[in-house]
């Protein structure tokens, strides 16, 4: 058992992949190293499927792309309203990203998602997203008034707001995505053979998908509250 528990603990550490000689030496985690990689991926894969779009007779990788992008107008268009179009862009990259980061582990890598840094990135932009797009479209005195809603006396508790949306968003997807490599970690140790492979596509597959679903649904959720009622 101090064998298993052991390994666990050296899975868990977020290891140094290099260190850039600059300024005393700046060390790369595998979380980052790992995102990089899946950035370069993306983008390649981006450009493959896109460079010979044929309008009059599209394919069908370019018919595939066409449904996904228009499942994600309409999802974005039926949570955030009218202003969707500006939203819908970096609901579909980061659903993308957090996708391929969750399912990364499946191909030996370590999932970036499993380190409390690369999520608590995402949810900090997402609040930005959500509140940068409530003083763009509202403007500042409506975005501001928007906290004193429906009560002035809950000025506080949608203050805590700003804070508490972001530490959701981040825990919900680091707990998740920390929890399913523990269980798989478990398992690998226990049963190393063939049993893996049939709880890999859950806690890999099934729940990374659903954790991707999660993070981008309750962005959009908290964009379209943001942008109610607009004056």
């Amino acid at each position: 058992m101090s064998g298993i528990q052991n390994t666990l603990t050296v899975e868990l550490q977020n290891r140094t992949a290099f260190t850039i000689p600059v300024f005393g030496g700046i060390p790369v985690a595998d979380s980052v190293l790992t995102s990089w990689l899946l950035m370069v991926l993306i983008m390649i894969s981006v450009l493959l499927a896109t460079r010979r779009l044929k309008p009059d007779r599209p394919g069908r990788v370019q018919a595939l792309l066409e449904a996904a992008v228009s499942f994600l107008n309409g999802f974005t268009k039926e949570n955030i309203g009218q202003h969707w179009r500006s939203f819908a862009p970096w609901l579909g990259t980061v659903a993308v990203y957090i996708a391929c980061a969750n399912l990364s582990g499946i191909l030996g890598f370590t999932p970036p998602t499993k380190d409390v840094s690369v999520t608590a990135a995402l949810a900090i932009t997402s609040v930005f997203l959500i509140y940068g797009g409530s003083f763009r479209f509202l403007g500042v005195s409506r975005g501001v008034h928007k906290f004193a809603e429906p009560l002035p006396l809950l000025v506080p508790i949608n203050v805590m707001e700003i804070a508490i949306r972001p530490l959701s968003l981040c825990m919900r997807l680091f707990g998740n995505v920390l929890g399913s490599f523990v269980i798989m970690e478990l398992i690998k140790a226990l049963v190393p053979v063939a049993v893996p492979v049939a709880f890999s596509l859950y806690f890999d597959v099934f729940d990374g998908l659903i954790q991707t679903i999660v993070f981008v649904f309750l962005t959009a959720l908290f964009t379209g509250e943001a942008l109610e009622q607009e004056a």
